[in-house]
């Protein structure tokens, strides 16, 4: 074999490795296909089940699902996730500083409040808080140790049902708040605490103005999903006679015997409100995160080549002087 031969051979290898790369199509996915029809067809044949099944007796749903006493309950959960979620964060907020002060008093009052409040169940502090009168009958405002009594209420008439749902709800709230904040605080750089501190910023201030800020992204999605847990824990004042949404669904199914449907109202306005709150998260976890997208997009477009020698510019430090 010649060597005009050889190389003319091996350049017509080169040409067809080169077209089969060119018009090179990936293989198809068959597995992935199949399990996706697999996956559709259990959700249609689970969906037909559901909507066919007389037994959710689908048209008691219809009626009761806008009625007054269940919108009633509704506007109730509505209000007391309101409440209790700003009352607990603020709250928290407080407990989690407290708990990064450098003062030992301080931190072991926090985490004594913290340790009590999760390591209990909040149906437990519910009952207890509205159960209170049977331990103190009277509330007290005086001198300790039988010292005088400068006030004195009945506990029943300051612990009502939904008092005891608010108190209930944002104590416990405030225990995984107080976490949730101090774990978004400790993933700030050290270097912006000092910069701050190089400014001559107080420590509430420095929070306020620039430690906060670059912490919500840490923050808000846990946040989110105490949120989204609030809601459906203000089921559980049902038990201490508080006409929550759950609360009007029970009563109504407990002169009616319809709890299926029922229960199912329940079941589909939760999920409403969920999903909101979920699309609500989403964009604030994108507002608050447009700062690192833009530091990252500009970092790529002034990254030099790899084979480049010059050196790489240093991020100026994000304090502001306006901040101060």
């Amino acid at each position: 074999m010649t060597k005009s031969t050889t190389d003319s051979r091996a350049r017509e290898t080169a040409d067809v490795e080169q077209r089969d790369v060119a018009f090179a199509r990936s293989a198809p996915r068959y597995g992935r296909l199949a399990s996706w029809i697999v996956v559709l067809v259990i959700a249609a044949n689970f969906s037909w089940l559901v909507a066919t099944n007389p037994n959710f007796e689908w048209h008691v749903v219809l009626q009761w699902f806008t009625e007054g006493s269940v919108l009633s309950g509704l506007k109730v959960t509505l209000g007391l996730t309101v409440v209790s979620m700003v009352l607990g964060t603020l709250l928290g907020l407080l407990l989690a500083v407290a708990r990064l002060s450098d003062n030992r008093l301080m931190r072991g009052l926090s985490g004594l409040y913290i340790w009590f409040f999760r390591g209990t169940p909040l149906l437990v502090q519910l009952i207890f808080w509205y159960n209170m009168s049977t331990l103190f009958p009277k509330i007290t405002l005086g001198i300790p140790f039988d010292g005088p009594i400068f006030a004195s209420w009945n506990t029943n008439d300051l612990i009502t049902p939904l008092t005891a749902a608010i108190a209930g709800l944002a104590l416990n709230e405030a225990a995984y708040m107080a976490e949730i904040i101090r774990a978004g605080l400790q993933s700030v750089d050290n270097g912006q605490v000092e910069t701050t501190q190089a400014f001559g910023m107080s420590r509430a201030r420095a929070l306020r103005r620039i430690i906060i800020p670059q912490a919500m992204r840490s923050i808000i999605p846990p946040t989110g999903n105490q949120l989204i847990s609030m809601i459906k824990a203000t089921s559980l004042v049902s038990v201490i006679a508080m006409g929550d949404l759950l609360y009007s669904v029970q009563s109504v199914y407990n002169r009616t015997f319809e709890v299926i449907p029922m229960l199912m109202v329940a079941v589909i306005w939760y999920l409403f409100i969920t999903s909101i709150l979920n699309v609500g998260q989403s964009f604030i976890e994108r507002y608050y995160s447009r700062g690192v997208r833009r530091s990252v997009s500009a970092t790529k477009r002034r990254q030099p080549p790899a084979d480049s020698k010059t050196t790489p510019m240093v991020n100026r430090p994000l304090v502001r002087k306006e901040d101060v």
